[in-house]
């Protein structure tokens, strides 16, 4: 499994942050825009926070196992790959929410002088705040849960090491 890299979440939500407001855009122009749910924000926080407590509880256990602390717990290689699975999978989504609360709040900017709009774009700030904070977390985890370089095998197509 390849690691996720920033540039590429970036990319994704640059990308639904312009779909996001081009829809908002045609979608008010031709009717009357959906809200953005106060739910939203805290959703992205709660997942944020997730991954930042399963973080920091693994690199907490990596690190006691390392240094053969007694009674350290050891980690269970498919709890960490899960681990992996769950922040990759949680940067996608992230990445696609923040850009799509994105692209609202620019199109909300607009319109700041009706008093629902603007709960609405400063939701949608809170929102990117909070889906910004689950991306780092998820790249965080993704980074504690990384093997360690194993320099004394050679991968494929390398050359040997002479001795």
């Amino acid at each position: 499994m390849k690691p996720l890299r920033l540039r590429l979440l970036l990319g994704i939500a640059a990308v639904a942050a312009v779909l996001s407001w081009a829809g908002a855009k045609l979608w008010d122009s031709l009717g009357q825009l959906p809200g953005v749910p106060a739910a939203a924000p805290i959703v992205l926080a709660v997942v944020a926070v997730v991954l930042l407590a399963t973080a920091i509880s693994l690199r907490a256990r990596l690190k006691a196992a390392r240094e053969r602390r007694p009674g350290a717990k050891a980690v269970d290689p498919l709890g960490a790959a899960r681990a992996v699975v769950l922040a990759q999978a949680s940067a996608l989504v992230s990445a696609v929410a923040t850009g799509i609360y994105a692209g609202a709040g620019v199109h909300l900017l607009g319109l700041l002088d009706i008093a629902a709009r603007k709960s609405q774009a400063i939701t949608s700030g809170f929102a990117v705040l909070a889906g910004s904070a689950a991306v780092a977390a998820a790249l965080w985890l993704q980074h504690v849960c990384k093997l360690p370089e194993d320099h004394d095998h050679p991968g494929p197509g390398a050359a040997p090491t002479v001795r």
